[in-house]
């Protein structure tokens, strides 16, 4: 199709790209090769992206943007170049003049366009890829008008277009939740009762729910989209937010009306199969919110009854973070090593430690992957299960009808299993069980809630366990935390710090020489939350030598255990996360927040 340059529209200057990698160059055409020849992205990244946006029937432009690969700017530029076309500058046009009606709202969603002038019979729609010919096409049979493609920035077209339908939605509620509309909403499949027990449930169904549902669906495909971790409905005396904990922080996204907190509060528990009428005690439930025919993401659901209404916490399950691999997880080489040596031995414990929200479960999760083939019995006993995992025999702990976890080890015990794991370690009857299992010819994974690698030990030791037992039977400990990762494309090193600025932090005793050490600092830019962008694991990994189990049968402390361990080559947790920071992956105030006492 034509690209008419002669169209009068302000134009606009865009800054030069950022260049990721430089790989050869591969069969590719239009706009796709353009972006490999200007070195912005690999062209097998480009493929992979290019099979991922056709199964999520969205453009390539807007997958690259949503999953932050290139930015709007960088393919406005080269898309520029390809087409010997200048930028639209939205930012310059008055949205009052954009023709009204003519265009179907969900269709401009769907492609993200704007119609932004009709002159004769031919409509002018801003797009960021001309060469979408779907979006030009259905447009154009909508209206019935022939379409000229404008090209603009994707992320100039995403704002602009959420104001414009901001602008113009009606309606009090429609007003106080803002724009809720979202252009994957219609596509969603959320898995929750069907109308039948909705119908029972009491809830209302008609047209003043509409936006209440539209918006809950907002906020879950928001959380996604941005990476959090869990979502925080909150209910207060004069006002209602809700909050999302993104690389580890909780951050307020809305701030809706506080007299919708009740529909708010009834639509995520119908949603979660729980009692809606029941607001006194705390409810647990799940959600499954499919994105697609091959991707679908689960949130574990809690209600807590609070002074003016009803919390309510949704963590997000995404079942892809099990197989990201270990090599993603951030162990370093002597540590990754020391962890496939434990799974690979056929009997033993293998123990993950570290506080809530440090990433074990994934740590764990990743282990029964590598673990996980059709030669092996793998059976866990979970509290809650929080990934599905196929080939793994996976069964939820329930307190109120007698199913604990010591309970599940023993039925585990006579089902003749090669590999089990225990969500949690919290007493001693659970303890002795599993190293029962693990001196018997078995391989145990758990968790427990201690600071460090050799405080696990002693806490075994504290419950009751006996030193012999607690020697001969653990193989491994893994204590881990969780840093905010610094963004790649807006980090600046700090310059010209001090020797004994550096040395105070603890920079000699971490193995890297001081001429190699670069720290970087947090800046922020639009690719990332306030200079971060992403987690990265900081791990210590101790391992039961000889020396280390003589002194558990002696009785030694922690300390004792630490000392021995460190003239044995172990890094603690402290020198790990500053490594990391010499590294440049996290800032010296992350590597303190999560480490320093």
């Amino acid at each position: 199709m034509d690209l008419k340059r002669s169209v009068d529209l302000p134009v606009t200057k865009i800054q030069g790209g950022y260049t990721f990698m430089n790989m050869p160059q591969i069969a590719l055409h239009g706009l796709p090769k353009r972006l490999v020849d200007d070195q912005l992205i690999a062209a097998t990244v480009l493929e992979e992206a290019t099979v991922s946006a056709k199964t999520s029937k969205i453009s390539l432009v807007q997958y690259l943007c949503d999953k932050h690969l290139l930015s709007s700017e960088q393919i406005g530029k080269s898309a520029a170049k390809e087409f010997g076309i200048p930028l639209y500058a939205l930012d310059k046009h008055n949205p009052d003049s954009f023709p009204k009606d003519l265009v179907d709202t969900k269709l401009l969603k769907k492609h993200q366009a704007i119609p932004l002038m009709q002159r004769g019979n031919r409509l002018y729609v801003a797009i960021a890829d001309p060469t979408n010919q779907r979006a030009i096409t259905e447009i154009q049979f909508q209206t019935g008008i022939a379409v000229e493609p404008v090209l603009a920035l994707y992320s100039a077209i995403n704002d602009t277009l959420e104001k414009w339908l901001e602008s113009a939605n009606d309606g009090d509620i429609g007003e106080a939740l803002g724009t809720i509309d979202d252009v994957h909403l219609d596509d969603l499949d959320m898995e929750t009762l069907d109308d039948e027990d909705q119908a029972d449930s009491g809830t209302n169904n008609g047209e003043d729910d509409a936006p209440i549902v539209r918006f809950v669906n907002k906020m879950l495909l928001d959380a996604i989209r941005l990476g959090a971790s869990d979502i925080h409905f909150e209910p207060y005396e004069k006002s209602y937010r809700v909050r999302f904990r993104i690389d580890g922080i909780l951050q307020e996204m809305s701030k809706p009306p506080t007299n919708l907190a009740p529909r708010l509060a009834a639509r995520l528990k119908v949603m979660s199969r729980m009692d809606i009428s029941e607001r006194r005690v705390p409810q647990d439930g799940r959600v499954k919110l499919k994105l697609s025919k091959n991707k679908a993401i689960d949130f574990r659901v809690n209600t807590l009854p609070l002074q003016f209404g009803e919390k309510i916490v949704l963590r997000i399950l995404d079942p892809s973070s099990a197989k990201m691999g270990i090599d993603a997880l951030g162990y370093e080489e002597d540590q990754k090593q020391a962890y496939m040596e434990a799974l690979a031995r056929p009997q033993g414990m293998i123990l993950v430690t570290g506080p809530t929200g440090s990433g074990k479960t994934v740590s764990l999760y990743t282990g029964l992957n590598i673990l996980n083939t059709p030669e092996r019995n793998i059976s866990t006993a979970e509290d809650p299960i929080e990934i599905n995992m196929e080939g793994v025999n996976q069964t939820q702990i329930n307190m109120r009808v007698g199913l604990s976890f010591a309970e599940a080890l023993r039925s585990f015990l006579r089902q003749d299993p090669d590999v089990v794991m225990v969500g949690e370690i919290r007493d001693l009857e659970t303890a002795e069980i599993s190293i029962k299992a693990a001196q018997t010819g078995h391989l145990v994974l758990s968790t427990l809630h201690t600071n460090s690698a050799p405080e696990t030990l002693t806490r075994l030791l504290n419950m009751g366990v006996p030193t012999f037992n607690v020697a001969t039977s653990v193989n491994l400990i893994i204590a881990q935390r969780l840093g905010r990762k610094l963004c790649p494309q807006c980090r600046e090193p700090f310059e010209d710090i001090p020797d004994n600025v550096l040395s105070e932090e603890g920079f000699d005793d971490i193995g890297i020489p001081r001429e190699e050490i670069t720290v970087y600092k947090p800046v922020g830019c639009a690719a990332c939350s306030n200079g971060y962008k992403g987690r990265v694991g900081v791990y210590e990994t101790l391992k039961i030598t000889p020396t280390i189990s003589r002194i558990i049968m002696e009785g030694g402390s922690s300390l004792d255990i630490l000392d021995a361990a460190v003239k044995e080559g172990f890094r603690p947790l402290r020198a790990s996360a500053l490594r990391k920071a010499a590294l440049g992956l996290i800032s010296i105030e992350e590597a303190n927040r999560i480490t320093k006492d």
